[in-house]
């Protein structure tokens, strides 16, 4: 290290010149040190002090906001408090309700339920309501009184289960060992025979007391649905199953008012489910079903019933037939007769021998479609083509419209054997041989149809289709039998002229032979439309009240003028045209024939007859539909049906007391015979001897004596009227 030595002069020389440095440069910059210093220090505090108020006001801040929140806090624990209450009250008050509900309006349930717990019942049939025709004394279907016989398996010893086994299956010839499996089941009740005669129940009351076995086996009180004449009307009064319940015909459509309500009896059990041995059945009777009067009537029933047989039989008519009679007064329906008919009493034995003879080999399927067709009413269920039975829309629609004013006008009308429709002819059916100038009446009697499609085309599609709905063959006719099929028409937008030139003279759709039947008598009655009704009177089987069912007239289809001039060309049909086999000596009848193709090149044909009587205070409509009929007489309704309208008219008329119009001496009244328990021989000459016929209704298994009758004993009718005899089977 080299040291450095500094005299006194260099060191005041140096001394110098620091000061000089000094004043010139480091005081000024330390001046302003200072005075930044000094500002600073006014700046910070200025800045603590404005820092100072902003914190104090942030403070007021955070104490007002914390005196909010705490506020909102109470207000949420205040609202909270009040939600717990709210929920806690409505929950009391919801148990309260509960309470009250099981308390006032359950408990007859509950006690009923725990009751039911605590007993076991068994089911009382009612008695069915009873069925009467329309003079309410000849009884078409009642119920006898059979029993039921179950058992309570829990109830019957272990020792004694196969010794009951195998009385009840030889005693009701059932099969030993289902009914030894129902015997040991652990159950309640359990049914071994239904519908038992007592005959039998009495045999099995004998051997429970011989077996001292007072448990377990019961013998309960039922009813038989049983029908007096078999066959008799049988596709409208139907049948019922085997729990009395209707399945067909009236039987259903009335079964809420036949049925009537159960009865039970009821015996305390114990938790296993068997009976306290003292303790006494329980006994609610049953209450027994309404019966209901038919507009029916029972004899005219079994005129329609035989002449539509002989028809049937006579003319080989491969689909059966139908004839209608109805009152077009009251729209009271007084026979629908089907042919072939069913055994009411047997009703699941088919009536057709070839499906008869093949019944075995049928599958499900093709059986009930057997029996599905068998208890058919094809009256109400089937549609056929009308064919020329439906002119008489026709005719009366042109007469009320006023394209037609007089019946009689000659050569108002001309058939040339054919009329031409929008460029397609269209024959008349003797267009080989024209039938010339016309009057509606005489086009009417001949069935000239170039006459009324040319009608049709003057009534035009709107108008004509208005009066098919006022006739009521756009709906069905409301009639009180289940199964009523309604029309089959085009609709109205895709009818041209041939269409409805067609439809003029009834070919190419199809209607119902209620709908028909319902058509002539709007016609008779007057022209207003009369709804048709087969059921007029119900009776309450508690109180014996009778209810009587009003008749439902709808509105003014024609006028009674146009009602007339229709009558009186109907007459001339059958007096002069094509329905002279329809007359009846000492009658007015007025009618129309007709004839239609099943289909389209089909070969089968309906043939048709269509009236009413007397014509000048008609009494009583008649429909005639034969479904291909194939025998020698052909298939014209003026052939084969017109003759058959004729026999029931000639029938139903004197029996309805319509008084005959020509000078024929009258046939004296009398009083028909009891012939019930005589045989066939004796019943021939007990009504001989009165001036009555007999009409014997037998088959393969009949005795040779009368079980019941048809009009019954007592009844007063006109000689040579024929009294249905029904022999027992």
């Amino acid at each position: 290290m080299i040291g450095i030595v500094i005299d006194k002069g260099q060191k005041d020389e140096i001394e110098r010149i620091y000061r000089c440095w000094f004043n010139k440069y480091l005081k000024p910059f330390k001046e302003t040190i200072n005075k930044d210093e000094k500002l600073n220090k006014k700046l910070i505090h200025k800045q603590n002090k404005k820092q100072g108020k902003a914190a104090k006001k942030l403070a007021r801040e955070v104490k007002t906001k914390k005196y909010q929140i705490n506020k909102q806090g109470e207000i949420a624990r205040k609202k909270r408090i009040r939600l717990a209450l709210l929920f806690v009250v409505l929950i009391f008050g919801s148990l309260c309700v509960r309470v009250g509900y099981i308390q006032f309006v359950k408990g007859d349930w509950l006690k009923q339920m725990a009751y039911t717990q605590q007993t076991l019942d068994r089911k009382i049939n009612p008695k069915r309501g009873t069925i009467y025709d329309s003079t309410g004394k000849v009884v078409l279907a009642t119920s006898s009184s059979v029993e039921t016989v179950t058992v309570n398996p829990l109830n019957i010893s272990e020792e004694n289960k196969e010794k009951v086994a195998k009385k009840l299956s030889e005693l009701f010839e059932l099969d030993y060992d289902k009914v030894l499996k129902k015997v040991k089941r652990r159950t309640g009740i359990e049914t071994i025979a239904k519908k038992v005669e007592k005959e039998k129940t009495d045999q099995l009351r004998i051997w429970l007391e011989e077996q001292k076995i007072s448990s377990g086996v019961n013998i309960d009180e039922d009813t038989k649905r049983f029908y007096p004449y078999n066959n008799l009307a049988s596709q409208i009064i139907g049948f019922c199953g085997s729990d009395n319940q209707g399945l067909a015909g009236i039987e259903a459509r009335y079964d809420s008012e036949l049925k009537g309500e159960s009865g039970k009896i009821l015996k305390m059990t114990d938790a296993k489910g068997i009976d306290i041995s003292d303790t006494s059945e329980s006994y609610e009777p049953a209450k027994n079903g309404n019966d209901l009067v038919l507009t029916i009537d029972a004899t005219i029933q079994g005129i329609a019933e035989k002449y539509l047989k002989e028809a049937c039989i006579d003319n080989v008519c491969t689909d059966g037939g139908n004839i209608l009679l109805m009152n077009p007064k009251t729209g009271d329906i007084l026979a629908i007769a089907s042919y072939p008919d069913y055994n009411l009493n047997d009703p699941y034995t088919i009536n057709n021998d070839e499906q008869k003879a093949n019944w075995e080999t049928m599958t499900a399927t093709e059986r009930s479609n057997a029996l599905q067709g068998m208890w058919r009413n094809k009256a109400i269920s089937d549609t056929y083509e009308p064919g020329s039975t439906f002119k008489l829309v026709t005719a009366s629609t042109a007469l009320q419209e006023g394209i037609v004013t007089e019946t009689d006008k000659e050569g108002e009308f001309c058939c040339v054997g054919y009329i031409d429709v929008a460029g397609v002819k269209m024959k008349c059916w003797r267009y080989y041989r024209p039938h010339g100038p016309e009057s509606l009446r005489k086009a009417l009697m001949n069935s000239c149809n170039p006459v009324f499609i040319g009608l049709g085309g003057k009534i035009g599609v709107k108008k004509y289709y208005e009066y098919l709905s006022k006739y009521g063959f756009l709906g069905k006719t409301g009639i009180d039998l289940p199964g009523e099929a309604g029309s089959i028409f085009l609709k109205e937008s895709k009818v041209g002229p041939v269409e409805l030139g067609t439809i003029a003279f009834g070919q190419r759709f199809e209607v119902t032979p209620i709908q028909m039947i319902t058509m002539v008598s709007t016609i008779a009655n007057g022209g207003i439309y009369t709804q048709p009704r087969v059921v007029k009177e119900i009776i309450n089987s508690q109180t014996g009240e009778h209810t009587k069912i009003a008749t439902v007239q709808k509105d003014r289809v024609i006028s009674e003028d146009t009602s007339k001039k229709m009558l009186s060309m109907m007459e001339s049909v059958v007096a002069e045209g094509t329905g002279k086999n329809a007359q009846v000596k000492g009658y007015r009848i007025g009618g129309k024939t007709g004839t239609s193709e099943d289909g389209v090149n089909t070969g089968k044909y309906v043939t048709s007859f269509i009236g009413t009587a007397p014509i000048n205070d008609p009494e009583v409509c008649i429909l005639i539909t034969l479904y291909n009929p194939t025998g020698e007489g052909g298939h014209q309704g003026g052939g084969v049906a017109a003759p058959i309208a004729s026999q029931v008219l000639g029938e139903v008329l004197p029996y309805l007391e319509v008084q005959k119009e020509s000078e024929e001496e009258e046939k004296i009244e009398v009083e028909v015979p009891n012939i019930v328990g005589m045989t066939k021989k004796e019943a021939k000459k007990t009504l001989e001897d009165v001036g009555l016929n007999i009409d014997i209704k037998e088959n393969d298994n009949s005795k040779d004596k009368v079980e019941s009758q048809i009009p019954k004993a007592g009844i007063k009718t006109k000689q040579g009227t024929s009294v249905i005899a029904y022999l027992e089977e």
